[in-house]
C-alpha cells in the first residue's frame, strides 16, 4: 500500500466483482459518497475534497481495478476493464460497507465509471458528479480533424493488445509525466512527492491502463450505443463541471449532457483538468450543491 494516505482515513481492502479486491479509503460520517479518480492517478487526487467532505458525509474513495493499490486482473476479455464492470465494483464496495444507495463523484476515468453505474443502477446511485469528460460515446463523437491531437492518447491505448503496451512501457515515466505538466497550466498543483506517487503508480500498471481504455474504444462504447438506440437515461439529478473543451472542439456541452440525463446542470470551470487538486474548495462547493438537489 502507498505510503501517502489521506490523513484521518481508515484504509480496507474490499472485493468487487470477480474477486477482485479494491484499495479502499474511508471517512466521516452521514449520507455516503463515492469519489472516483481519473488518469493517471489514484484515490489521492481527492485528498482535500474528501477531507472537507467527511465533515458532512461519508466519503469512500478507492482507487479502481487495475490503478493505484487495487487488484490489476489480466485482459483475459473485454469486460475485465469494461466500465460495466468497474461500476459494478463500486456498487459492490459500497454495499459491503453497508450502503444501498450512495452518490458518486467521478474525474476523468471515474466519471465514465459514475456514467455507467448510473445507467447500470438507478436504484442505486442517488446522484452523479462529473468532473471534465464527456460520455464515451460523445467523445469519440466529438474528436474529429487537428484539433483531435489533445487526445492522442485515447487512439494510441485503442490499438490491438501487444503494441501500446511495448511502446509505453518503453518511456512510461516519460508518458504519463506528459499529461501532469500538459493538463496543469499553474505547473504547481502536485507537491513532488505526490507526483512520484503517481509516477511509480501509473507506471507499474501499463497493462491494466491501456486495458481500461481500449475497453473505452470498444464494449463501452458499444454499451453507450445501445442505451442510446434505447433512449436509456440517468434519472437521478446529475452535475457536469469541466474546462471549456466546447469551443476548442465545436460542441455544446448543455447538448450533449440533456441526451443523457433528465436532471442536470452544467459548469464551466476556469482550471485545468486536476481540478480537484488546484481548485478543491470549488469542487467540495460543486459537491456540495448537486447533493441539495
Amino acid at each position: 500500500m502507498t505510503t501517502l494516505a489521506i490523513p484521518g482515513f481508515a484504509y480496507d481492502r474490499i472485493s468487487g466483482t470477480d474477486r477482485v479486491d479494491l484499495c479502499v479509503a474511508h471517512g466521516g460520517q452521514g449520507p455516503p459518497i463515492v469519489l472516483l479518480h481519473g488518469f493517471p492517478q489514484t484515490h489521492l487526487m481527492w485528498n482535500a475534497v474528501a477531507q472537507e467532505l467527511s465533515r458532512d458525509y461519508t466519503v469512500i474513495a478507492p482507487d479502481l481495478r487495475g490503478y493505484g493499490d487495487s487488484d490489476k486482473p489480466h485482459e483475459t476479455s473485454s469486460e475485465v476493464y469494461s466500465k460495466r464492470t468497474m461500476a459494478a465494483d463500486v456498487v459492490e464496495v459500497a454495499a459491503q460497507m453497508g450502503h444501498e444507495q450512495f452518490a458518486v463523484i467521478g474525474h476523468d476515468r471515474g466519471a465514465l465509471v459514475s456514467v455507467r453505474a448510473g445507467l447500470d443502477h438507478p436504484d442505486t446511485i442517488t446522484h452523479i458528479g462529473i468532473l471534465d469528460v464527456l460520455p464515451t460515446m460523445d467523445t469519440w463523437d466529438v474528436l474529429h480533424g487537428v484539433e483531435a491531437k489533445v487526445a492522442w492518447h485515447l487512439y494510441l491505448m485503442a490499438q490491438p493488445k501487444g503494441l501500446p503496451e511495448k511502446m509505453i512501457k518503453a518511456v512510461a515515466e516519460e508518458f504519463f509525466a506528459s499529461f501532469l505538466d500538459a493538463w496543469d497550466p499553474t505547473g504547481t498543483t502536485f507537491s513532488s512527492e505526490l507526483r512520484e506517487h503517481y509516477l511509480r503508480a501509473s507506471s507499474s500498471a501499463v497493462p491494466s491502463i491501456v486495458a481500461d481504455y481500449r475497453a473505452t474504444a470498444g464494449i463501452d462504447l458499444d454499451m453507450d450505443r445501445a442505451d442510446r438506440a434505447n433512449g436509456r437515461q440517468l434519472t437521478m439529478p446529475v452535475a457536469v463541471i469541466s474546462q471549456d473543451w466546447g469551443s476548442q472542439l465545436g460542441f455544446d456541452p448543455t447538448v450533449i449532457w440533456e441526451a443523457w440525463a433528465a436532471d442536470f446542470v452544467y459548469e464551466p470551470i476556469d482550471a485545468g483538468h486536476f481540478m480537484a487538486e488546484e481548485n478543491p474548495a470549488h469542487i467540495a462547493g460543486f459537491v456540495r450543491q448537486l447533493l441539495a438537489r
